[in-house]
């Protein structure tokens, strides 16, 4: 204690502790167990679509941005610290500045063109990557329950065109604006999951979605309960699964191997539970793969979900 009863410590100037801070920040930095590869993507998984590029890149312009803004932001805050700080100016109340109109415009303006260009091309992308085509090489429904997940593989695996004439009841609860892209003869195979199956290969729990290398899949996402959320990581993206109504959306699978997925929405007492993965081979691969599915019965489809909405199907006849 000094003579006068006050620590000297706590009033040590605030330049000082600047060391402490950051060696902190170093060690919080190099210590979350991250490669110098892993940095560009700045937390983002490596991605495994012809799709996923894109995302990355407006993560990283997000980022670019969210750190020119911290640094001007910070910049401007340690600059009043020191060079506008009392034991500097010797003034017990400087002087005080109102009503400037340019500065005012300035802090007004520029917070507005920033969330403009984000906006922009944040909508710009999301048009590009929930865009659809008309013919892809493959349909599949993935249908959410609680608490696992199922796989119609809507696909002519016999070859004859003639077979069935009309899609089953099972998946009449999908608008038929969402089934154009299903191919003629698509008596198709399913799979559906436990939350106790397990992937023979890795071992991770949930069932397992084959997809071709390099063809285009479209996935109709529907679901039997409640709100669902189909998340593969390596995707960069995610969508819902809601009852009643149909999500869809597709990628090109760019790079075979198996990777986890999983149900990204707080679904009820399971939900951790609602686990899947995710393998991507060769075409030659992923046809035999709905062949051995024939092989054992498991031909047609299970039930995609509940009947859509009236305003659900309107919107979706509106918005093929």
């Amino acid at each position: 204690m000094s003579p006068n009863g006050s620590d000297r410590s706590s009033r040590r100037p605030m330049w000082r502790l600047l060391p402490q801070a950051l060696a902190a920040g170093l060690v919080l930095v190099t210590a979350t167990g991250c490669t110098y590869k892993d940095f560009p993507r700045l937390g983002m998984p490596t991605p495994i679509t012809e799709e996923a590029p894109r995302i990355l890149s407006l993560w990283q312009g997000s980022w670019a941005a969210a750190l020119a803004t911290g640094a001007l932001v910070w910049g401007l805050i340690l600059w009043s610290i020191f060079f506008h700080r009392r034991s500097r100016t010797k003034v017990e109340v400087p002087h005080q500045t109102r009503y400037n109109m340019p500065i005012e415009a300035l802090y007004t303006v520029v917070p507005l063109v920033i969330i403009s260009v984000l906006f922009y091309f944040t909508a710009r992308d999301e048009t590009a990557i929930l865009k659809t085509s008309a013919k892809p090489d493959h349909v599949i429904n993935v249908v959410g329950f609680q608490w696992s997940w199922g796989f119609n593989y809507m696909e002519n695996v016999d070859g004859n065109p003639s077979t069935p004439k009309k899609l089953p009841s099972e998946v009449s609860s999908i608008a038929d604006s969402k089934l154009k892209a299903v191919p003629e003869g698509a008596e198709g195979v399913y799979d559906v999951g436990t939350p106790g199956e397990r992937n023979p290969q890795n071992g991770d729990p949930g069932p397992t979605l084959w997809l071709p290398k390099g063809e285009t899949v479209q996935f109709i996402l529907t679901s039997r309960d409640v709100i669902h959320s189909y998340w593969v990581p390596a995707f960069l993206m995610k969508l819902d699964v809601i009852p009643g109504h149909t999500n869809v959306f597709q990628v090109t699978p760019s790079k075979e191997g198996t990777y986890k997925g999983k149900c990204a929405e707080l679904c009820g007492v399971d939900h951790s539970r609602m686990l899947f993965n995710v393998k991507i081979v060769s075409p030659e691969r992923y046809q035999k793969h709905l062949e051995d599915l024939a092989k054992k019965g498991q031909t047609g489809y299970i039930p995609a979900g509940i009947p859509q909405t009236d305003a659900a199907k309107n919107a979706e006849t509106n918005n093929p």
